[in-house]
């Protein structure tokens, strides 16, 4: 063979390259000629398909619990967890108060500091919460016990409640306290010295191991634990009532204890401000669907105020298609037995950035198979052909983008961690609609546009025409602001040589700067690290740590 017979004919990479390329480019032919033919026939089987898929959220099963979550399952080690609590079920919710004197520092074992932790203790035992016209008390709720009080008396209820606290000294009774005049005396009775460690913070003791003074008291309530699992949360309502209604209403009144700094923590604290971060989220999901909407009004068309050339409907119908991708593919994944945790709010993010980069890539597909040919001019068989020859040009991006992405989620779907299973799972499947009502219904919303258009019709109120004027004369395709900045200036810029030299070393002080965080990035093991920083667990856990 001659060199140019070997340089023209193609490898055999090439060859099976080329063949899939052309299928691909026949496949959208045929159904981007579909489409334009019967946009409103292809827009209701779209949406019929979309909702009846989302009919299976019906079946949607959440789950809230670490375990569940995020420990591998069907191992060895959760074999044996259960085992273990087959046997020694969890027994208590536990609710912690740490007060420390305030000033900081300052001793915390005075009376006026002991007076006021023991009004707080009164106000948490005589509290009262309802749950579904019932009142309950500490004492109706907490775990039985006896010793809690240094002289124990049966009729008295706190001494029958696992409460432990330097309180009990006083059989955790305010008028003995006030008639205590020697509070050190009696503390030092509590037990070993070990034992005011346990339940005091930055202790002191003199050389006999007698109390001198103390930073901080810990105050520990045990309640009986009534959980129960419902849609995959351990559930215990009335108690979860009362930590919120009497526990922490106290400890949150801090105006009330003037002279304590209250750190404090309950067994529902966690999920509350877990929660409140998530439900925080679905607002970021508003803003950016808001954002997303200006953005394609302003970049899908020629123009940013509705007029000739404006987009604005055509942005809408990208938010609804990927609003019906999310709601089919949650409706499919839920059918699947698939669980949902929380980690799952984040998929309307990932869904909308895949979508939003869908419509531009067809939308810009039907601006440029134009070829110069003014709207009005363009009849019925022509627009069929253009919007076929458009989906064509386009249907292969998106397929293989979508394709990488839908790969790469299903694969990570074979994790160990159920959490992380599950999510990649739901966004292969959702990215799947996604690809799929891009290339029906968003095609045809782009179709019928275009007849809008065409009709000199008003972007959005498509019932009235628009008034012609001499500024309106269409003489074909227009390029958009953002492609005439990237081909007018962008472009020339970045392939210049001093361009070039730019490019070459941000880059590469960019994948410096990323392995070096790379090699720095820290594990994140412990629940603690996803704490926000202004929750209040945050400030219990550093006061624990301290003392």
């Amino acid at each position: 063979c001659s060199k140019s017979t070997m340089a023209s004919t193609p490898s055999c990479v090439e060859s099976v390259g080329n063949k899939v390329d052309e299928s691909i480019v026949s496949i959208f032919l045929k159904l981007g000629r579909f489409c334009s033919y019967r946009p409103k026939t292809t827009i209701a089987l779209a949406l019929t398909i979309a909702v009846a898929c989302a009919g299976g959220i019906a079946k949607l099963t959440t789950e809230n619990r670490p375990d569940k979550l995020w420990v591998p399952q069907n191992t060895e080690a959760e074999k044996e967890q259960d085992a273990f609590l087959s046997y020694f079920p969890p027994t208590s919710r536990f609710e912690n108060v740490i007060a420390s004197g305030n000033p900081d520092g300052s001793n915390v074992v005075s009376k006026e500091r002991l007076v006021e932790a023991m009004e707080m203790h009164g106000a948490i035992e005589s509290g009262k919460s309802i749950y579904e016209g019932k009142e309950y008390t500490l004492t109706d709720l907490c775990t039985p016990a006896g010793g809690t009080c240094a002289s124990y008396d049966p009729t008295d209820a706190i001494c029958n409640c696992l409460v432990v606290s330097v309180l009990k000294m006083w059989n955790y009774d305010l008028s003995t306290l006030q008639a205590d005049e020697d509070i050190l005396a009696t503390l030092n009775n509590y037990g070993t010295k070990e034992d005011l460690e346990g339940v005091l913070g930055g202790a002191e003791f003199d050389s006999d191991d007698q109390l001198v003074s103390a930073e901080a008291i810990s105050i520990s309530y045990f309640l009986e634990d009534r959980s129960e699992v419902e849609n995959g949360n351990l559930a215990d309502p009335v108690s979860e009532q009362w930590e919120q209604d009497v526990f922490l209403a106290t400890v949150q009144k801090k105006d009330d204890y003037p002279s304590l700094s209250l750190a404090y923590l309950s067994s529902r604290s966690f999920s509350d401000e877990f929660g409140g971060e998530i439900t925080g989220d679905l607002i970021y999901v508003n803003v950016s669907y808001l954002v997303a909407l200006i953005f394609l009004g302003a970049t899908l068309g020629s123009k940013f105020c509705c007029g000739r050339g404006s987009r604005w409907a055509m942005a809408l119908s990208t938010l609804v298609m990927i609003a019906l991708a999310t709601v089919a593919g949650f409706g499919v994944a839920s059918l699947a037995g698939l669980l949902y945790g929380p980690v799952h709010s984040v998929l309307p993010f990932v869904l909308l950035g895949i979508g939003v980069d869908d419509a531009f890539v067809i939308a810009n597909a039907f601006d440029r198979e134009r070829e110069g040919i003014p709207r009005e001019s363009e009849t019925e068989e022509g627009l069929v052909k253009r919007g076929s020859r458009a989906l064509a040009r386009a249907g292969a991006s998106i397929t293989v983008t979508s394709l990488t992405d839908l790969v790469a989620f299903a694969i990570s779907s074979t994790s160990a961690l159920p959490a992380l299973a599950s999510f990649c799972a739901f966004a292969s499947i959702n990215i799947f609609f996604l690809w799929a009502l891009a290339a029906t219904f968003f095609t045809s919303t782009m179709v019928i546009d275009e007849k809008r258009q065409r009709d000199n019709r008003r972007d959005i109120l498509c019932c009235f025409k628009r008034k012609r004027s001499n500024v309106d004369d269409d003489t074909g395709a227009e390029e958009g602001w953002l492609s005439s900045y990237f081909r007018k200036y962008h472009a020339p810029k970045i392939l210049s040589t001093p361009g070039k030299i730019v490019v070459s070393v941000g880059f590469a002080a960019l994948f410096g700067f990323g392995l070096y965080g790379a090699i720095n990035l820290p594990v994140e093991d412990s629940e603690r690290n996803f704490i926000p920083a202004d929750s209040y667990i945050e400030t219990y856990s550093e006061t624990a740590d301290e003392y």
